[in-house]
């Protein structure tokens, strides 16, 4: 049990601990001055609970569905890039999601095929960004069908910032000597994660195998980031016109304002993650859960509504059904596991999470994640955003239960 922690924060500590230095700044980078990012986690600690202490359920009931398909309980794990904190990187996340009987999310920067991915967790969805032409884009929705991909998921909240006020992690495009010269130092005074790297035979893969065209090598990381970046940007029309390509289950993500909302309504999707990719769209945005609830009351009845950004814990987990939402998607815990743990780090993270949200049903008085509701949390008078105030055409949230701040 040495290698087992207690709650993501020392899961985060031991990555912290064992990463070379630009490989962990990676993790936690954020836009600019990391507002929005740390938004994200400070917002969920102004909600409050109303629990109940008589009466409770001696059971819980944690499951749920998402996009049609069966969770444990109500996390998603979402797609990240390029996972190098551990050697096998989407694999050992993908069984992981799939040991605790929840959907994967596979980034189309990843560092493994769309394949071996699937063949590790047959609850697999494949992420899109809008990239390239429109030949390219049916291309990989067409390996992503062959693979078994069960939906789809497009992100668009990302704006290209790459401005970092305590500077960017160096990352290179590819390990060439003079890569392994330059990082040796950082690298060395992490022996452990060498050890580990040395062990399985391979080094950090830096290229994308999903952005592989036909016939093409896999293109490095920067190379697809760079054609991703110098791809027109999409429409509305755009979007409605991949989710007519796709015969499944289709997620917008990257959802922060209501009217956006509506517009994915229009464009076909089946569900949308409230997000601000962790905190790396515009610096400033609000915290994904400030903005949730009129969403919610907005689109709810149309529409399954995930939100990522923040999640640490069970109880935040719980604040966001309570909220509206069906599910969270979580990055930076799982990563932070994996690189505590591999598999079972990922693992480890899962089990905090179920034990929290099944702590906080029972302080509740709830026998199921679907009666959980907006009676259940107290919401600063405050705690939304000026974009989502009455008055400005955006619905109020109903039933929310608001308190005066103090002082």
């Amino acid at each position: 049990m040495t290698d087992w922690f207690e709650s993501v924060a020392e899961a985060q500590r031991r990555a912290r601990k064992r990463l070379p230095r630009s490989v962990y700044s990676a993790l936690v980078a954020g836009s600019e001055e990391g507002l929005t990012t740390r938004d994200n986690t400070d917002a969920f600690a102004e909600l409050g609970f109303a629990p109940h202490v008589a009466g409770l359920s001696d059971t819980r009931g944690l499951s749920t569905t998402l996009m049609g398909q069966p969770l444990s309980f109500p996390v998603m794990i979402s797609p990240t890039g390029v996972q190098a904190v551990h050697p096998d990187g989407e694999v050992a996340v993908a069984r992981a999601a799939a040991a605790r009987g929840v959907s994967m999310g596979l980034s189309l920067f990843a560092s493994k095929p769309i394949e071996e991915v699937v063949a590790a967790n047959p609850q697999t969805f494949f992420q899109l960004h809008w990239v390239g032409s429109r030949e390219l884009l049916l291309h990989m929705l067409y390996r992503a069908e062959e693979a078994g991909a069960v939906g789809l998921i497009l992100t668009m909240d990302w704006s290209f910032s790459e401005g970092r006020d305590w500077g960017s992690p160096v990352i290179p495009e590819r390990l060439d000597a003079r890569a392994i010269v330059r990082l040796a130092p950082e690298v060395l005074a992490r022996p452990r994660w060498l050890a580990q790297w040395a062990r399985s035979g391979t080094y950090p893969d830096l290229t994308a195998p999903n952005l592989a065209e036909p016939g093409k090598s896999a293109p490095t990381f920067f190379a697809a980031y760079q054609e991703w970046t110098s791809t027109p940007l999409p429409t509305w029309e755009d979007i409605a016109w991949l989710r007519e390509q796709w015969d499944g289950p289709f997620m917008l993500k990257g959802i922060s304002r209501v009217d956006d909302a509506l517009r994915a309504v229009d464009a076909g999707a089946t569900a949308i993650s409230v997000s601000n990719h962790g905190g790396n769209n515009l610096d400033g945005a609000p915290a994904s859960i400030r903005v949730l609830p009129t969403i919610v009351e907005a689109v709810g009845d149309q529409v399954e509504i995930a939100v990522d950004g923040g999640i640490r814990r069970g109880s935040d987990v719980a604040k966001a059904l309570a909220l509206g939402a069906r599910a969270v998607l979580i990055g930076r815990a799982y990563l932070w596991g994996l690189a505590a743990n591999g598999q079972a780090g990922v693992e480890n993270v899962l089990d905090i999470l179920r034990a929290g949200l099944d702590s906080a049903v029972l302080g509740l008085g709830h026998s199921s994640v679907h009666t959980l509701g907006p009676s259940d949390v107290v919401v600063p008078v405050d705690f939304a955003r000026a974009n989502q105030l009455p008055g400005l055409g955006y619905p109020t949230p109903i039933g929310v239960r608001y308190t005066e701040p103090r002082g």
